[in-house]
């Protein structure tokens, strides 16, 4: 597969790609922070918006939605686009969201301000994506996109307590507030830093659409979608596990909140280097390893010790975002964007199937551990998907010889 290096190379002097990671990384740590801290500062919004905490909730779900949509319908509307131009867009309208969300008058423009917060997610991880592929050779793209996502991790480790700590000894909507401004900076550092690449004049929303038609787009989506969702169906209910069957303090629940994200940042900087060396192995050997680890989770929760180490492996399976995104670089063809940016819908859509099903399993009785096994059950649903994508990939090559 030729590498997209070429295709978006800039037309000016060479660019630093370290500055310019950097630069994107710096968005990934604000939608990190904002997507991550909203769910520790529910409690603080229910109260000032005068609505409970079940119904408080509405607003991670808005934001959720914003990606799902938000994500395909900038990717085609915006192909004719310059990748910059369209980068500094995607933070300014973040930017805009999440201000907006800090001066939310009712429970009802909340709803509103988070929807319009989520659009920008997954659109601006697919094209911060793209371009930061396209700066360095094709065998370290994996690695490239792996920074990016750095801004995203490193949220889960910093950003969120310090978000925590915001809304607790100021308020919550100083903390939006802050995410407003990280956007902004990244606006910034991306108009000054990154490459100055030209519009593509060929493109247009009816070639992005042309991924669709490809089974290998669906297939690594659906990988995500169903593999990632065990992560997800641990990770939602994990304080309530190491308040009930981990029988911890709540001054230990944050220190396991921390190492998840520092499980997910040691994933995105090794694992990537042997995705550029074989990729679809690296994905199915980290489905197999998430399966693993979230079915030892049940055994594991009983123990302070233990539920901290396997949460950090459970984290370090998170680097498959960061595979699978390289993945559809590959199999997009010349729908590059809109595949980039379904990945992240992808995601939120695991993020909705995980706690979803481990909830129906605590519903029946089976407990909080058991989401463990839920988790471990859709890692192995997700990697007999990426069993037919590799099944595909063999036929299609027998086909050519």
């Amino acid at each position: 597969m030729t590498s997209i290096a070429a295709a978006t190379r800039p037309d000016v002097a060479p660019v630093r790609p370290g500055i310019v990671h950097l630069a994107l990384a710096v968005g990934g740590f604000a939608i990190g922070t904002t997507e991550f801290a909203t769910m520790s500062l529910l409690p603080l919004m229910a109260q000032d918006l005068h609505v409970d905490e079940p119904t408080a909730g509405h607003v991670i779900s808005a934001y959720a939605l914003g990606v799902v949509i938000g994500a395909p319908t900038i990717a085609v509307a915006s192909a004719r686009m310059s990748r910059r131009t369209l980068l500094i867009a995607l933070m300014l309208l973040f930017a805009v969201g999440n201000a907006a969300s800090a001066m939310a008058p009712s429970y009802h423009a909340m709803l509103v301000c988070r929807f319009l917060s989520g659009l920008p997610h997954g659109a601006y991880f697919g094209i911060a994506a793209l371009v930061a592929a396209s700066l360095v050779p094709v065998e370290r793209r994996t690695e490239a996109v792996g920074r990016i996502m750095l801004g995203l991790t490193i949220a889960t480790v910093v950003g969120v307590p310090l978000a925590t700590l915001t809304g607790q000894f100021l308020n919550w909507r100083w903390a939006l507030a802050a995410v407003a401004v990280l956007a902004l900076t990244t606006a910034g550092l991306v108009a000054m830093f990154a490459p100055r690449d030209l519009a593509n004049r060929t493109a247009s929303p009816l070639r992005e659409l042309s991924a669709l038609k490809r089974s290998q787009v669906w297939l690594t989506l659906g990988t995500g979608a169903i593999g990632f969702g065990g992560l997800f169906a641990v990770y939602t209910y994990l304080a309530s596990t190491l308040a009930e069957v981990t029988r911890v303090g709540p001054t230990f629940s944050p220190f396991v909140f921390a190492v998840f994200g520092i499980g997910m940042t040691l994933g995105n900087l090794f694992v990537p280097r042997f995705a550029d060396r074989a990729l679809m192995p690296t994905a199915g050997a980290l489905l197999l390893w998430s399966a693993a680890a979230l079915a030892l989770y049940p055994l594991a929760a009983h123990s302070p010790f233990w539920i901290t180490v396997d949460v950090l492996a459970i984290g370090i399976g998170g680097a498959l975002g960061t595979v699978l995104q390289t993945r559809l670089m590959d199999v997009a063809g010349h729908a590059q964007a809109l595949a980039a940016a379904l990945n992240h819908s992808a995601f939120n859509v695991a993020n909705a199937i995980g706690p979803w099903a481990g909830g129906l399993a605590i519903a029946a009785g089976l407990g909080l551990g058991s989401t463990g096994l839920v988790g471990a059950a859709l890692a192995l649903g997700g990697l007999a998907i990426w069993g037919i994508s590799i099944s595909g990939i063999s036929m299609a090559s027998a086909r050519r010889r």
